[in-house]
């Protein structure tokens, strides 16, 4: 199962220079309890906005740089290497951005797990359309904004219609 884990706006906006446009914990802890034990695979620059290696999960960065490297974390030149990779470590995998990861994956992902933050925001990094004729909101969890959480939000699961 690929799994494409993604927090964005009303507008599909995930990010600006590189960073999230957010700071939701119950996100975050939500992002952990999916992931922890599996492979996840991002591009680079995800990763540098990160600044180190997610633990408890294989990390796998996409990088076209040659020259990059980084401790504890596996390295590989296409989308399709790190599938590759990460399904030899366990079926479960996650794909967690950036913007141009996403792009690539859309059509290999099985299920999205959307955090949709009730904003607009702006940004310069954004999620691809989900279109409903491929993917059937299955699940959808909303919570409040609180003293912790700046805003709404729901956590949203799709699954790819005749997957």
């Amino acid at each position: 199962m690929t799994t494409i884990v993604v927090a964005m706006g009303e507008k599909n906006e995930i990010g600006s220079d590189n960073q999230l446009l957010w700071h939701l914990p119950k996100d975050l802890k939500h992002f952990k309890e999916l992931t922890s034990g599996h492979p996840i695979i991002m591009g680079r620059k995800t990763y540098e906005s990160i600044g180190k290696a997610l633990p408890n999960r294989t990390n796998i960065v996409v990088s076209r740089k040659k020259d990059w490297f980084q401790e504890g974390v596996l390295i590989v030149g296409s989308i399709k290497e790190a599938v590759k990779f990460a399904k030899k470590i366990d079926e479960n995998i996650f794909i967690i951005g950036g913007g141009n990861i996403y792009e690539q994956t859309m059509e290999i992902a099985d299920r999205l797990e959307v955090t949709l933050v009730k904003t607009q925001l702006k940004a310069d990094t954004f999620f691809p359309k989900i279109n409903s004729k491929i993917w059937k909101l299955s699940e959808e969890i909303c919570h409040e904004k609180d003293e912790k959480n700046q805003y709404d939000f729901c956590f949203q699961t799709y699954e790819r219609i005749n997957g």
